[in-house]
């Protein structure tokens, strides 16, 4: 007993020597100038019509459940390997297999009536473009700490040094485009392009879709509870 309040006085001093905290500056200006701005700004993108509106609309709320849910592509392939956790990874199954039905509906919709299939044109081919972006793209996002989203998310929360990956994503990305028929294009020819309604119709190709996530996620809780003893 004699020794833990021996200890407990020793502690006292260096308690009183430590520095007082700096008070946390308020938040509050800086939120009342943001609004101002945002304000400002829908003020004049309305005036180029209600579409660009909502687009800045969808963005800023995009922006929000980003920040807040901490939603990253780049932790949701990397955790399983670091922490064994797999809340992402489900997170992002579970948008995938959302956007998948949303998808579906939109295209079918323009199929049943005749119309061209949106983005019927841009589905991609099976290659060495692929497999190297692939790859190119996860090394990326491992060095820059966080998939395009979530690097745009952490320099939007004051972190500066992803303004460098944010400088570098936009540069590849403009000589990825500058050069996708020039020479991707030419390595593409003769791949495959794989789009499951021509094969399998319509709800036969959303059933194999969504029957792949539903074995990753399976896969994925079974991964946890490998790693980590818990579901959760």
């Amino acid at each position: 007993m004699s020794e833990i309040l021996e200890t407990q006085e020793d502690k006292r001093p260096r308690e009183r020597n430590r520095p007082p905290r700096k008070p946390k500056k308020s938040q509050i200006p800086y939120a009342l100038l943001l609004i101002a701005i945002l304000v400002a700004l829908g003020l004049f993108v309305g005036q180029k019509g209600a579409k660009p509106l909502l687009g800045l609309l969808l963005g800023l709320a995009f922006g929000y459940v980003l920040q807040r849910s901490r939603f990253c592509f780049g932790a949701a392939l990397r955790d399983p390997s670091l922490t064994g956790g797999t809340s992402l990874t489900r997170a992002v199954l579970l948008a995938f297999a959302l956007t998948s039905i949303g998808f579906t509906a939109v295209k079918y919709a323009a199929f049943a009536k005749g119309e061209a299939i949106p983005g019927a044109g841009n589905v991609g081919t099976i290659g060495i473009p692929l497999v190297a972006g692939a790859l190119l793209f996860g090394v990326g996002m491992v060095l820059a700490g966080g998939c395009a989203s979530g690097t745009l998310m952490r320099l939007g929360e004051g972190f500066t040094m992803q303004l460098i990956a944010v400088v570098f994503f936009s540069i590849g990305q403009i000589l990825g485009a500058h050069n996708v028929s020039a020479f991707w294009g030419k390595l593409n020819e003769g791949m495959p392009k794989i789009f499951l309604p021509d094969i399998f119709g319509w709800v036969g190709g959303l059933a194999i879709q969504m029957a792949i996530i539903g074995l990753l996620y399976i896969a994925a809780l079974k991964w946890q509870k490998k790693k980590t003893g818990s579901e959760e």
